[in-house]
């Protein structure tokens, strides 16, 4: 007889923690992303060398974008595709061994100065490439057409990731190359089709439950539909020709549709629950960072790198954290309201993301801003650790 994914989960034996797939990759995500940035900030005062054949800029960026993120995207995926597709999830021993090898990849980039070439490119590649694997298997098993959008674009990050450790292997700086931009530009998109399905959904349904007349735009109408088809050029552009004045004029556009976007889902309605307006807010950095860029591009305002972590601390630090947590309490059978400390994670990451797009006029807010982030990602282990990796009657999908 089928199980039922709830089924399957009770009918595993082991730890809690490998019965769901958000649950070991939302923890190590989480745990890699304090743990980097202490890193980061020892290399970045200089007391510790980098072991690794990456240099502390570009492996800061790499860690970020394709460590944690790609923890994050793989425990997101991993719980959302059987919803998606009806069907069973991955469990046990088999979801215990893709963290494993999620894990090696982050152990051997840091370490590969000590490896022969090549060979941390090789494990860390394929962790993506076995996960995208798996997200066709399931599309297409379940004939979940619509969602091959996702599959292309986690094979988009997975090609981005393998030119970053090419143009590392043969630049010696990635950091500001073709394949951060690359792999910046796909995630900032997935952000969009994903934040465009979940955010305008969780809208309605809390304004459904609060007696509110008020209602965001349906997901996925003709705005939005304009809005991702303009969009996809435009960050085209901006990968390939970055300084051109086209790409200028096209983040102002793409900022413009983005912020029109977010101001249809109806987030100030939200601002009693923070839980969904941390989405709307998050969400936010997106059009805010392409109008960073621009300005930077138009009028030399700024450095790019701090337009960039607009995008890279705030869009996709800020949103994925408050994916993790809507997602480990509703999963763990919890109230989905956001507590004191949640609040308190929300404000750290959003503190960070400003105190770094300042600091190319106040340099000593690196510290702050990566102090913050190690306090927004610490209370995430605290409060949400013991979620992760206890047992609870409201796993069920």
């Amino acid at each position: 007889m089928t199980q039922s994914s709830a089924e399957q989960m009770r009918a595993w034996a082991g730890p809690a923690l490998f019965s769901y797939g958000f649950r070991p990759f939302f923890l190590f995500g989480a745990a890699w992303a304090l743990v980097a940035m202490l890193i980061w900030l020892a290399t970045l005062t200089g007391r510790l060398e980098l072991p690794s054949r990456f240099d502390p800029v570009s492996w800061h960026a790499h860690e970020f974008l394709f460590g944690y993120l790609g923890a994050v995207l793989a425990g997101f995926l991993l719980t959302a595709v059987p919803n998606w597709t009806g069907r069973l999830p991955i469990v046990g021993w088999p979801l215990a061994a893709l963290t494993l090898l999620w894990i090696a990849g982050r152990i051997t980039v840091l370490v590969s100065n000590h490896l022969p070439v090549g060979m941390a490119a090789t494990v860390d590649l394929a962790f993506p490439i076995v996960l995208a694997a798996f997200i066709l298997r399931e599309i297409v098993a379940g004939k979940n057409w619509r969602n091959l959008v996702v599959f292309a674009l986690l094979t988009s990050f997975t090609l981005a990731n393998a030119l970053y450790h090419l143009e590392q292997m043969y630049s010696g700086f990635a950091a500001q190359g073709y394949a951060l931009r690359f792999a910046l530009a796909t995630v900032v998109l997935m952000v969009a089709v994903i934040g465009g399905r979940i955010i305008p959904s969780f809208t309605r349904n809390w304004l459904a439950r609060k007696q509110n007349p008020a209602r965001p735009a349906p997901p996925m109408q003709g705005f939005d539909k304009l809005t991702l088809l303009t969009s996809v050029p435009i960050l085209m552009c901006w990968t390939v020709l970055p300084s051109a004045a086209m790409t200028g004029l096209g983040l102002f556009v793409f900022g413009a549709l983005h912020l029109v976007r977010l101001a249809r889902w109806k987030g100030h309605k939200t601002l009693t629950e923070p839980l969904v307006f941390v989405l709307h807010a998050s969400y936010g950095f997106i059009p805010l960072g392409a109008f960073a860029l621009a300005l930077n591009q138009v009028l030399e305002l700024g450095t790019t790198a701090e337009a960039q972590h607009l995008w890279m601390a705030g869009a996709i630090g800020a949103m994925t954290l408050a994916v993790m947590t809507r997602a480990t309490l509703g999963h763990t059978g919890r109230n989905l309201t956001a507590g004191p400390a949640t609040v308190v994670i929300y404000l750290c990451i959003f503190a960070a993301t400003f105190a770094r797009s300042l600091t190319p006029w106040v340099s000593e807010l690196n510290i702050l801003s990566g102090s913050l982030w190690l306090l927004g990602f610490l209370g995430f282990l605290i409060a949400y650790g013991p979620l992760l990796m206890r047992p609870r009657g409201g796993d069920a999908a």
